[in-house]
């Protein structure tokens, strides 16, 4: 099984507007809802792909009820951990450009802690489990490390698509997959990234610190993947960008789509570009059509 980890989930409220002019009466022209968080994207584009998963995090109130029904909806398995507080709603105001405001979400027990990192105890090393999204507040920082620490002990493999202190922190963990952007890779090296090759240079430097699989997007150069025998660079297919939310996680769900069906790594990096870029191209995640449609155009080249 596929585990998705999303630690702060919430309810996506998406709304747009002719125009947003401050401290007036603002009339909506449309708006919809989603469930949001990394972790949730991942399993909802495997869904679509033909792949089973289990959403694991920490909901609560009417919104983590949302949640947790449009999940089931769409046929997810989940594994929540209830809390006290109110699921937090993220909006996203769509004005031309695009305003975000985050909530902060609910706090997070001890007690809750250790009966959501019981979970991992339970699983066995054919299973995946994808770290996916920021460290709310209300958790330690370490959090991520106490599950790789059990997912290690137990042969389990960790896929994790996160950014800042919390990368830094997985990097040496051995994951089996890390996907930065080639701003987050730069930042990890404290340097800044302009070119394929230099990705590739930095993306070895990863593995040589124990990391399996290097995925790095780099918007309209395309993307990499960096292994320990190999290295591949992919094209960007043509389309135009109409949705940044979400592409790399569909990235990571179209990779792991792939490889859990026993594709090789070059045909799943090829599916992650594939379905990354299908989302970036249509208003919500991708679809297994729209992904189809784009796999004939995506080249792949050793690096």
């Amino acid at each position: 099984m596929i585990y998705t980890v999303t630690l702060n989930p919430s309810v996506d409220y998406i709304v747009k507007l002719e125009a947003f002019k401050l401290g007036e009466l603002n009339r909506t022209t449309s708006d919809s809802k989603f469930p949001g968080g990394k972790g949730i994207n991942v399993s909802r584009v495997l869904k679509r792909l033909g792949v089973e998963s289990n959403a694991l995090g920490f909901i609560g109130g009417f919104t983590g009820k949302y949640v947790e029904e449009f999940l089931k909806e769409e046929k997810i398995e989940t594994s929540f951990i209830q809390v006290a507080g109110d699921t937090r709603i993220n909006i996203k105001l769509k004005t031309g450009d695009e305003t975000e405001i985050n909530g902060i979400g609910p706090s997070i027990s001890s007690e809750v802690l250790e009966q959501f990192l019981e979970k991992f105890k339970k699983m066995n090393q054919d299973d995946i489990v994808v770290l996916a999204g920021s460290i709310p507040g209300t958790l330690p920082p370490t959090i991520y490390n106490k599950i790789m620490d059990v997912c290690h002990e137990k042969g389990i493999k960790v896929v994790a698509d996160v950014s800042g202190d919390a990368l830094k922190e997985v990097v040496n963990g051995n994951p089996f997959l890390i996907k930065p952007n080639h701003h987050e890779l730069g930042e990890l090296f404290h340097t800044k990234i302009h070119s394929v090759n230099e990705a590739l240079l930095y993306g070895k430097k990863l593995v040589e610190k124990g990391v399996k699989h290097v995925i790095v997007s780099m918007a309209e150069k395309g993307a990499l993947l960096v292994t320990e025998n190999a290295s591949y660079i992919a094209n960007v297919p043509k389309g135009e960008v109409l949705n940044s939310v979400g592409a790399g996680d569909s990235v990571v769900g179209g990779f792991l789509s792939a490889i859990s069906k026993g594709s090789s790594l070059e045909e799943a990096f090829k599916m992650g570009v594939a379905s990354g870029s299908a989302t970036a191209f249509s208003l919500e995640l991708c679809t297994k059509a729209e992904v189809e449609k784009l796999l004939p155009q995506i080249e792949i080249k050793k690096g």
